[in-house]
């Protein structure tokens, strides 16, 4: 291993020319808005998040504005990000800190932790960034530097070579400039040590990077064994009243789309007609089917065929807590899935 501190200084070298500065979230680096930025870029690339995030903090500007919105507020400036645990998480977290710190972050790694949907690299990040603390992140752009440069060969989930990582990483954050070089270990991974089509020749640390000596970086970090993902079958019911609204229905606060309104739906055709005009005490007619498409979760596939009704009455659903009446337009401003936004949107 080279000495820490000429990794440090090659990485901070390359960020101070080439590095990402100019980021919405790098503006104002308040723990708050930092912590906002690096809970929408888990699992989402930095172009989709801009625009939500510039538009969840005009809304939500502080900490004590995010904690005093309703969680169908939050849940609509995230739609279509996914991961919606990360939206009810974020507005857990900001009523703790309202209601317990103060409106201020914890001082420590470890106080961060305490806070709904926040892991020790998520922290370590935001008390970097924020507040210039030598602390280590272990994202998946970093894991993906740090694997390829000491060719680490096992993978990187198991908890062994999790420890390893983590005993690395922080061997290397720099007591001067934490802030940057955590942003620059995140860039350089992003940027330059990319998954499939790495710029090696551009890399600030290439000389001593073991994979690259080999001729393999692309081998690493070593991927654990994919199972090829199952596919299930749902029908969504898009039921409209003589007013032309549709119905939705508010889904479980935990689970797949926690939160959200969503469309109801059954992975039984006919049972989903039946179930609902018993509930309803209604008749749907006037059927249309609407193509289907597939929806991909980290897990497995979903296979939604949407069907169009006309319901034969005119009157609020009860149980108004869960189903509600909206227009087109009022429903989408709501919270939505994206695959029911994707349905709405093609209506008629």
């Amino acid at each position: 291993m080279i000495p820490a501190e000429h990794f440090s200084e090659r990485v901070l070298s390359w960020f101070d020319l080439h590095g990402r500065k100019n980021l919405p979230w790098q503006q104002n680096k308040t723990p708050y808005r930092v912590w906002i930025s690096e809970i929408m870029l888990q699992q989402t690339q930095v172009t989709t998040v801009i625009p939500y995030y510039q538009r969840f903090m005009t809304s939500f500007p502080t900490v004590e504005d995010l904690a005093k919105a309703s969680e169908d507020e939050v849940l609509a400036h995230w739609s279509g990000l996914g991961y919606y645990a990360r939206a009810r998480n974020l507005h857990k977290a900001a009523k703790k800190l309202v209601d317990e710190y103060d409106s201020e972050f914890p001082l420590t790694v470890e106080g961060v932790c305490e806070l709904s949907g926040i892991g020790r690299s998520t922290a370590a990040a935001i008390l970097s960034i924020s507040r210039g603390v030598q602390a280590a992140i272990l994202d998946g752009n970093v894991k993906r530097v740090l694997a390829r440069f000491h060719a680490v060969s096992t993978w990187p989930g198991e908890k062994k070579t999790e420890t390893m990582m983590w005993d690395v990483a922080e061997q290397y954050v720099p007591a001067d400039r934490p802030g940057d070089y955590t942003q620059a270990m995140m860039d350089l991974g992003a940027t330059l040590c990319t998954r499939s089509k790495p710029q090696c020749l551009l890399c600030p640390i290439k000389e001593d990077c073991a994979a690259l000596k080999m001729g393999l970086p692309t081998n690493f970090p070593i991927k654990k064994v994919k199972k090829e993902k199952p596919t299930k079958a749902i029908s969504m019911l898009v039921m409209k009243n003589t007013e032309q609204q549709v119905l939705l229905e508010k889904r479980p606060s935990i689970g797949i789309w926690g939160g959200l309104w969503s469309l109801p739906e059954s992975n039984a055709e006919d049972l989903l007609i039946l179930e609902t005009e018993q509930r309803f005490h209604c008749r749907l007619t006037s059927e249309e089917r609407l193509e289907p498409f597939r929806h991909t979760f980290s897990h497995y596939h979903l296979m939604i065929q949407p069907m169009c009704f006309l319901a034969d009455f005119d009157g609020a659903v009860f149980e108004s807590g869960k189903y509600q009446w909206y227009s087109k337009e009022a429903a989408l401003a709501l919270g939505l899935p994206a695959p029911v936004r994707q349905i709405l949107v093609s209506m008629p």
